[in-house]
């Protein structure tokens, strides 16, 4: 993962009307009869240490240098699902809801609007947008802050999905983690009724958002982390698959299934559910979608010499 030079936000703080269009979408991918489009939110910055947990520094800047903060780049990554009849957004990035000060810190740029519109995407012709979790870094533009400060929805005429769990837990405002949500990202569509939310038991009894799209339960990085699954007949009718793993594998320097972030409530079950997840995904060949990774932001995953989980 390439790292910006210095201490500040300069490098990052690209101006949104100069950005072309090849770092506004980050890929293009068929899958079957689908199209998955990886549009971005831009950049952002987090503590090294916190994004490896106990794993030592000498170990995790080989994979993704660190700047002269400790901090490393990390992408936001939002997939768009054209499957010829409805268009399904995966995450919606940081959004424009954040105060001065913590766009000071994590040096975000606000991309969405720009990416989605590079990739002839217009907000109002988005049908579904589901968030795998809550965190504020996952779920910013599901609505927009206005000049006049109002908060409206960003997709008007989509249907939003979100665990139930993660609205409760997030009203708790916990000093663990209360940081990382941000109700305006969500109450307003919950109230408006614009917003579908999920329970584990519905799930596990019907996993489909819409045709060829499901989500499935990771927890450990939060109590109902979601995975989307997104499955595709090609012509020949042969049944490809991707998944967005989200956070329960933020980046591709993350797959070691004991690579497991600061932030992970419980790191635990976050290592038990990474190896349930590769017990499907590498013999059945899955397209892996990473929240995180500006650089990388899709990969197919085998296992090396080590018997360990490797890009491929």
């Amino acid at each position: 993962m390439a790292m910006a030079s210095g201490d500040d936000c300069t490098t990052v703080r690209a101006s949104p009307e100069l950005c072309p269009a090849a770092l506004l979408v980050r890929a293009r991918r068929q899958l079957g009869d689908f199209e998955l489009t990886v549009c971005t939110d831009g950049t952002y910055k987090l503590d090294g240490g916190a994004m490896f947990g106990v794993v030592p520094k000498p170990l995790w800047e080989k994979r993704t240098p660190a700047d002269d903060q400790n901090r490393i780049l990390l992408g936001l990554n939002t997939v768009v699902v054209r499957t010829g009849k409805q268009t399904v957004l995966i995450e919606t990035g940081i959004g424009n809801k954040q105060s001065a000060k913590m766009r000071d810190i994590h040096c975000n740029q606000q991309l969405l609007p720009q990416s989605l519109a590079a990739a002839a995407i217009p907000p109002e012709k988005v049908d579904v947008v589901i968030n795998s979790h809550l965190h504020f870094d996952h779920c910013g533009w599901n609505t927009t802050v206005q000049a006049d400060g109002s908060v409206t929805p960003t997709f008007p005429n989509a249907r939003y999905f979100a665990h139930l769990g993660e609205v409760e837990h997030g009203h708790l405002q916990l000093d663990r983690d209360r940081i990382s949500y941000l109700s305006a990202n969500y109450d307003p569509l919950i109230e408006s009724g614009q917003m579908t939310l999920l329970d584990t038991a519905g799930i596990r009894a019907n996993p489909e958002i819409c045709p060829g799209i499901s989500v499935e339960l990771f927890p450990g990085h939060t109590a109902q982390l979601m995975a989307v699954h997104i499955e595709s007949k090609s012509l020949g009718g042969r049944v490809q698959h991707a998944c967005y793993i989200s956070d329960l594998i933020p980046t591709s320097a993350h797959l070691d299934p004991t690579w497991v972030m600061g932030y992970d409530l419980d790191p635990l079950e976050t290592i038990a559910q990474r190896k349930r997840f590769y017990q499907r995904a590498i013999p059945e060949n899955w397209l892996v979608l990473f929240t995180h990774d500006h650089e990388t932001p899709a990969a197919y995953i085998g296992l090396n010499e080590k018997g360990r989980p490797v890009i491929i």
